[in-house]
């Protein structure tokens, strides 16, 4: 996890507001029992309910959620306290860890300023969102035995915005780096990004905390590693701080060697709770919320386009969106069953109207990235669709300034899922380090640029493909890629890609291109690089 920053980027919009009452306890989750859907071959499981506005028979089948109690009132900022006290005002069965002294205090109190005077319009907007997911994330937290005031972590993470990205690439409404997502098993790829999935995250960021907790033996200093980096805060406390017993007072002394905004990170939560656990008395209007988010799971068999799965639910595209952030291309992935969330009480709709829709009717639009020396009627042509549909697609796109690296919407072509397949075959095989691929020419494309950004050589295209020299390729040509076995390194402290790429005899240029890396991207102790094993599964 990296530092994040209130001030985020925030890609598409994330629903509407629905009724406004904050912080419901008892806003509760729907579930309706559904008809099984079609029978056909292919077609859609019927729908499975799981949140929304009240809870039917087969809700009950979840855990109970445990019984929150609600943080009192914070003492006034203005009486700092001298001796050690409770943070929050806490039931007695259930102990907070946490303890707050004179400094904290001071740092607190200036944060309380700034997010009620100078960002009251930005916090304000983020209180509303935290009711989409207020209550499943509490019930998570209770199910993890965790506190329960790390429910209010996204309002100073992301603003609780579920297409947040930070300035270093964390992203979510728990803001994490691709690097961490993985290894709590988290999908990061160019058409799903888990971390985007403000529901299949938090599970992956309750684990995480809960490690860290473990780890350094404080919430303190767990939080501090949450934003800053666990490995940072290691190197820290085993060169000032050896043998010194780990406690939340200690994180005082620990944060002058940590980054500016590591260092204001626990003042900053704290200042987050006290307000978020008593919006009124700052200021804040505590009917000013979105509704929890209602939702019911549906499978599709294929690749589906979020238009196509919104009108067979007969709801706007926008509300599908809104409930999926993590299919990021606004495709499901092709070859594999994948669940996808559509508003309670759609399922059943859902379910009839996708069976009628023909397979090849199910993606409606991908995207491309303009190449150099592309031109729109090229574009058009490699896709099988007509250049004016392409331009109607494109509005905004001015024909003669095309730029390299340009995104376009493609319109549902005859080639639209023969190259989409191809796609996700080729990430498949990337991911798991061997086994054939499929790349399909661009225009422009040749033999040695192919080769060098699959790190393999020109022989071997030529031989997977029974290739002849003087044989020329054409754009839309599929090819067969042949993913070489690899070894998994886990980076060491001082590792970079060009000593590791060294240690194995390869260039740090192919070793970032096989682990699809940037050449300058930041690896830290414990992440995992691929190293293609030279000369084995050819």
């Amino acid at each position: 996890m990296r530092p994040s920053h209130p001030a985020v980027t925030e890609g598409r919009a994330t629903g509407s507001a629905g009724p406004r009452l904050f912080l419901r306890a008892a806003a509760g989750l729907v579930v309706s029992g559904l008809a099984a859907g079609c029978a056909r071959a292919g077609a859609v499981e019927h729908p499975r309910p799981a949140y929304g506005p009240e809870r039917g028979a087969e809700g009950a089948n979840r855990p109970a959620p445990a019984v929150v109690e609600r943080p009192g009132p914070a003492p006034a900022v203005e009486a700092l306290p001298t001796e050690p006290v409770a943070i929050f005002e806490l039931a007695a069965e259930a102990p907070r860890p946490w303890t707050s002294f004179r400094e904290l205090e001071e740092r607190v109190a200036y944060y309380i300023d700034y997010f009620t005077a100078r960002r009251v319009e930005d916090f304000s907007t983020y209180l509303r969102r935290m009711g989409r997911y207020e209550r499943f994330i509490r019930e998570r937290l209770a199910f993890f035995d965790l506190p329960a005031e790390l429910v209010f972590l996204p309002l100073i993470e992301s603003g609780f915005s579920p297409t947040a990205v930070s300035r270093s690439g964390a992203a979510g409404i728990w803001q994490f780096m691709g690097s961490t997502a993985r290894r709590y098993g988290l999908s990061v790829t160019s058409l799903v990004d888990e971390r985007r999935d403000p529901i299949g995250s938090t599970d992956a960021a309750l684990s995480y905390l809960s490690d860290l907790r473990q780890r350094f033996g404080s919430w303190f200093l767990a939080l501090a590693a949450y934003n800053g980096g666990e490995n940072r805060l290691e190197r820290v406390l085993s060169a000032h701080f050896p043998g010194v017993e780990l406690s939340d007072s200690l994180f005082w002394d620990v944060r002058r060697y940590l980054p500016g905004e590591t260092r204001e990170y626990v003042p900053r939560f704290v200042a987050a709770v006290r307000i978020a656990s008593d919006p009124q008395r700052y200021g804040f209007d505590p009917a000013d919320t979105d509704a929890p988010v209602g939702y019911e799971v549906v499978t599709v068999p294929d690749a589906t386009s979020l238009d196509v799965i919104a009108g067979a639910a007969e709801v706007s595209q926008e509300e599908v969106e809104a409930l999926n952030p993590h299919f990021v291309r606004g495709v499901t992935p092709v070859g594999r069953v994948t669940e996808v969330r559509v508003p309670a009480g759609r399922g059943f709709t859902f379910s009839l109207k996708y069976a009628e829709i023909p397979p090849h009717e199910r993606v409606t639009f991908l995207e491309h990235r303009v190449r150099r020396g592309e031109t729109l009627g090229e574009i058009a042509r490699r896709y099988g669709v007509r250049l004016a549909e392409l331009q109607e697609a494109n509005p905004d796109v001015r024909p003669r300034r095309l730029q390299v690296g340009q995104r376009l919407i493609v319109p549902r072509g005859r080639l639209t899922q023969k190259v989409l397949a191809s796609r996700a075959r080729l990430e498949r095989a990337g991911a798991a380090g061997s086994g054939p691929g499929t790349h399909v020419v661009e225009v422009g494309e040749t033999l040695w640029q192919i080769a060098r950004s699959y790190g393999v050589s020109v022989d071997e295209l030529r031989r997977w493909n029974g290739l002849r020299e003087d044989v020329a390729l054409v754009p839309g040509q599929a090819l067969e890629i042949r993913g070489r076995a690899a070894l998994v390194y886990r980076v060491q402290p001082g590792d970079t890609l060009t000593a590791i790429a060294r240690q194995h005899g390869l260039s740090a240029a192919d070793l970032a291109r096989f682990n699809n890396m940037d050449l300058n991207a930041v690896i830290r102790p414990g992440d995992v690089v691929r190293v293609p094993v030279v000369g084995v599964g050819r």
